[in-house]
């Protein structure tokens, strides 16, 4: 079965690593939408410059566009994005040929806020992450696919092993 998992959260919420290992698990290729964004927003961010929607618009499109080959492909992804608004969400499922599900990695700002600073060479500061929580609508129960996890006391590895029973098996499983 074809299907994309979008890992979403605020910055420090562990999208990466929780990414990577579920790709692993699962057989499906990982890819983090740090990698989509352009070399402006990237140099905003490292100036310490939030974005705004006009710098996401571009991103969220190329992240769109990711999950729509892969899907009109027959394959399944892992990818990591922020996702931080509905209407972001909406712009990664509008139109989408297939089976896409977020993990909203959900956690306290103090805890998100200690892995931020325990972080090194990421162009993401941690004194952005005020405006990451100011931006986040946490997924409610009208948006399809969603599966929300604590990250204050689960590690990558529990959310991964929590998961695997939740999602389709891929075709080359």
């Amino acid at each position: 079965m074809s299907f994309v998992v979008v890992v979403m959260g605020t910055a420090g919420s562990g999208k990466t690593s929780t990414g990577e290992l579920l790709a692993r698990a699962i057989g499906c290729p990982y890819k983090d939408a740090d990698t989509f964004h352009s070399q402006a927003n990237i140099d905003k961010m490292t100036a310490g410059i939030g974005l705004v929607d006009e710098d996401r618009w571009p991103w969220l499109n190329a992240i769109h566009d990711e999950i729509v080959a892969v899907l009109r492909d027959g394959r399944c992804a892992v990818l990591s994005c922020s996702a931080l608004k509905k209407i972001y969400r909406d712009v990664l499922r509008k139109d989408v040929p297939g089976r896409l599900i977020f993990l909203f990695l959900n956690g306290s700002k103090a805890v998100i806020a200690q892995r931020l600073a325990q972080r090194q060479n990421h162009f993401m500061k941690p004194g952005m992450l005020d405006s990451q929580f100011a931006a986040l609508e946490a997924p409610g129960a009208g948006e399809p696919d969603v599966i929300t996890v604590d990250v204050d006391s689960s590690s990558s590895k529990d959310i991964v092993e929590f998961l695997l029973p939740l999602l389709p098996k891929p075709d080359n499983a």
